[in-house]
């Protein structure tokens, strides 16, 4: 008789809106609730599907949760599946470590919280079933710099052996090292499955290692439709792997390149098709795109001085192809006019440009003001949303660079714009 679980992993319920993009009332409404939509559908596909088990290797909650609201609603959903007479087996995280509802919130006994010790629970099945065992071991604290793998107890003869583990493995750009674990030692563990969560971009490795990935991103850089994993392990232990999706709203980068087009209303049609062509290729309900227009345009001064009437154009654009949005618009276009001016006719601004871009830009001590004002800033942000300016060094500098570059182009694009036309 097979054995059928569903694995999930980095739920985050109630994550902080981490955009600060996010000044629509009704777009934050949806971004605050899609967590808490996606776990339900999660539930739903448990009991839909008749699965044995839900695996959730941690990060169920997103920090230190004080909102019974919250408890009520996760102690909801776990009875939809006791009910339903489906095992919950639970680690916890690194977030789940800071969390007072897990210490505080009662379960029903179908559901199987791992402590800080290293068990392996035995699961009872019909007659005749292959024996099956789960292994787990949660986070006592929100760091864990060495690999838990060896804490594990041994997989037992004759069973199914399924192991639940909060893992960055070998590492993974945007996430801090966790419990750090080799795929190799997971390999020659003797484990039939490994149920994974930490990393929130979906990855199977060699079939029975398995990264879910989370099942709703929180912002542009968790874009993409998103996921859990229908896990059914035979009696010749064969696993066999589904996707299934769980994401309700889908964030997306669309760039729209401008080249050529000079007529407002034209660059309207053109960054609406492009919606509609990336919301019909999205399968999740709600598309949330990020903007970036590109290209050589008449129109980049007037898109970098009308700003509020581009993001009202947009928005506007989005609410006709249905269930999209528009959090940002990010505009790298260039008109070339004033860097390409040349000679003693080339006029006060190009000259300005071009001291600008190949003298202050330059200079060490410009760059470490601009780096210094960032740092500032960063500081003042509350900690989920100091990510936003880069997960590292190299990410912080190459974020404060991007922001100059578009400082300045705003800045010229205002001061074309305010200048008087040739001859008037």
């Amino acid at each position: 008789m097979p054995f059928r679980f569903v694995h999930a992993a980095d739920i985050h319920l109630d994550s902080p809106l981490r955009s600060l993009a996010l000044r629509d009332r009704d777009l934050a409404e949806l971004v605050g609730n899609a967590t808490r939509r996606a776990f339900t559908g999660i539930v739903d596909l448990c009991v839909d599907e008749r699965v044995d088990a839900l695996l959730l290797a941690g990060d169920l909650y997103d920090g230190e949760q004080t909102s019974m609201k919250t408890a009520r609603f996760l102690a909801d959903e776990i009875g939809k599946l006791h009910e339903a007479g489906i095992g919950v087996f639970v680690i916890r995280g690194n977030h789940d470590a800071l969390s007072k509802i897990t210490k505080e919130l009662t379960f029903p006994n179908s559901v199987k919280i791992f402590g800080a010790r290293a068990e392996a629970i035995p699961l009872v099945r019909d007659r005749g079933a292959l024996p099956v065992t789960i292994h787990g071991l949660s986070f006592a604290r929100p760091h864990a710099p060495e690999s838990l793998l060896p804490s594990y107890r041994p997989p037992l003869d004759g069973a199914i052996n399924i192991g639940l583990m909060h893992t960055s493995l070998d590492g993974s750009p945007g996430h801090d090292l966790y419990a750090p674990c080799r795929l190799i030692d997971l390999r020659a563990s003797g484990f039939d499955y490994w149920a994974l969560g930490h990393i929130h971009g979906r990855s199977a490795m060699a079939g029975n290692i398995v990264m879910p990935g989370m099942p709703q991103g929180r912002d542009i850089n968790e874009a993409g439709p998103k996921s859990v994993t229908i896990v059914t392990i035979g009696d010749d232990r064969a696993v066999t792997l589904e996707e299934r999706l769980t994401s309700v709203a889908q964030f997306e980068r669309v760039t729209v390149d401008l080249s050529g087009i000079d007529d407002w209303h034209d660059m309207a049609d053109a960054v609406g098709r492009a919606l509609e062509r990336t919301r019909e290729a999205a399968p999740s309900e709600h598309l949330i795109a990020r903007l970036r227009l590109t290209g050589r345009t008449p129109l980049a001064w007037r898109l970098r001085c009308d700003t509020d009437l581009l993001g009202a154009e947009f928005a506007a654009r989005a609410a006709r192809t249905g269930k999209c949005w528009v959090e940002k618009v990010e505009i790298a276009c260039d008109d070339n006019a004033a860097r390409s001016a040349s000679g003693p006719s080339a006029g006060a601004l190009a000259e300005l440009r071009r001291l600008f871009d190949d003298e202050v830009m330059e200079q060490p001590s410009f760059r470490m003001e601009a780096s210094k004002i960032a740092k500032e800033l960063r500081d003042q942000l509350p900690t989920d949303c100091r990510g936003i300016l880069g997960m590292d060094e190299a990410g912080f500098e190459a974020s404060i660079a991007a922001a100059v570059r578009d400082g300045v182009e705003d800045v010229f694009a205002r001061l074309r714009g305010a200048a008087p036309e040739p001859g008037s």
